[in-house]
């Protein structure tokens, strides 16, 4: 049986004839730049996301471009970043000539760890960069009390985790300003690239609005330099079809995540931990074990797909090797690098395509367990 990492066809084929009617009106509107799709799908996030604004920009790498550009953060400055994360989160901040400092994560949840930030705060910070990694929340309230007792940002890379929530309270609505990605792969995804960034800040919202169009207002004067990081409306009209959907592919995503965890319980498999506090969209499902390329070789072979997030922590990637980090300097991260594997979580997997998954790595893991056993433990959750 053959279970693909992620399976976008499935999804789009029950979607279809609404996708095509919304390109369709764009297409004939031939409004192309900004306009009435993405003012709406602006709206629309924002509330999602408990901010009063949204503004749709170009990619979730764009959406933190802009929030630092916007926020005036450059050469001098330092934000503190995880390195266990995605390149952008870094990236962006080297682009606009500030300094990531990286900080060490969580080992259960694999965000950045909370008690161990104040110690990367110095003089220069700027901002701190919190990544909810996987779709579950960072533990908000003590970054929030470091920043405010060092007056320094917070920006929320919220790219993995639109709608999840931490005591009650939705990812991008807790910072300065929350930054989003509509990826293909990502729980509300568009057909190309897409992000939006969402803030209860009316004037940061005004300068975001004026960013994201080279700094222009009005048309052909520029108050300050900007970027080329508009929201195409054929994302937006595709994202407004996906939109009413999300809530339910979120809860597929955590239905399957916790047959998973029944499945995998008492083998000595890592599964997600997550907290009481937190309510995860599980934009990836990641697992980890010491002898994790072993478990990939073994899951390929039986036609099940894979990917590491992320086999490289950022202290130890080559282009930022002039910051001085070394093996060893962030262990936690280092070690996640090293274990972590995710498994297929989207929320069209059959019943049939998980017992598979389960049943191969749990005859891995070592145990006894039939395909009986591991059919009766799915069928009771």
């Amino acid at each position: 049986m053959k279970v693909p990492l992620l399976d976008l066809k499935t999804q789009y084929q029950s979607i279809r004839s609404e996708v095509l009617d919304a390109v369709g009106d764009v297409l004939e509107s031939q409004v192309c730049i900004l306009g009435p799709k993405v003012a709406e799908l602006e709206e629309r996030v924002a509330a999602l996301s408990g901010c009063k604004y949204g503004v749709g920009v170009s990619s979730g790498t764009d959406a933190i471009l802009a929030a630092l550009m916007a926020l005036g953060i450059g050469a001098g400055d330092e934000v503190i970043v995880p390195s266990f994360t995605f390149f952008a989160t870094a990236g962006c901040v080297t682009r606009v000539g500030a300094t990531p400092v990286f900080a060490e994560i969580d080992p259960r949840t694999y965000n950045m760890d909370a008690e161990k930030l104040e110690r990367a705060i110095t003089r220069r910070t700027k901002a701190i960069m919190p990544v909810h990694l996987f779709g579950q929340m960072c533990d908000m309230d003590p970054i929030l009390e470091i920043a405010a007792r060092h007056g320094v940002l917070v920006i929320e890379d919220a790219a993995q985790a639109i709608s999840a929530t931490y005591k009650g309270c939705k990812a991008g609505s807790m910072g300065t300003v929350g930054c989003l990605s509509f990826y293909p792969t990502k729980n509300l995804g568009g057909v190309g690239d897409g992000g939006m960034l969402v803030t209860n800040d009316a004037a940061l919202h005004e300068r975001l609005v004026v960013m994201r169009n080279h700094g222009m207002k009005p048309k052909y004067h520029h108050q300050f330099v900007g970027g080329n990081f508009r929201l195409d409306p054929l994302q937006a009209a595709v994202l407004l079809v996906k939109l009413p959907h999300l809530d339910r592919w979120s809860e597929g995503r955590r239905r399957n995540a916790a047959l998973y965890d029944a499945a995998f319980a008492g083998t000595s498999i890592s599964t997600p931990w997550i907290s009481p506090e937190m309510v995860s969209i599980f934009n990836q499902y990641v697992i980890r074990t010491e002898r994790r390329d072993e478990l990939i070789a073994h899951l390929e072979r039986n036609g099940v797909g894979t990917e590491i997030y992320y086999p490289v922590p950022l202290h130890l990637q080559e282009c930022f090797r002039d910051l001085g980090y070394k093996q060893g300097d962030l262990p936690v991260s280092e070690r996640a690098a090293r274990e972590v594997v995710a498994l297929p979580i989207y929320p069209e997997l059959t019943r049939e395509q998980i017992e598979h998954v389960c049943r191969v790595i749990v005859e891995w893991a070592g145990q006894r367990t039939g395909s009986g056993q591991v059919g009766a433990s799915l069928r009771s959750h």
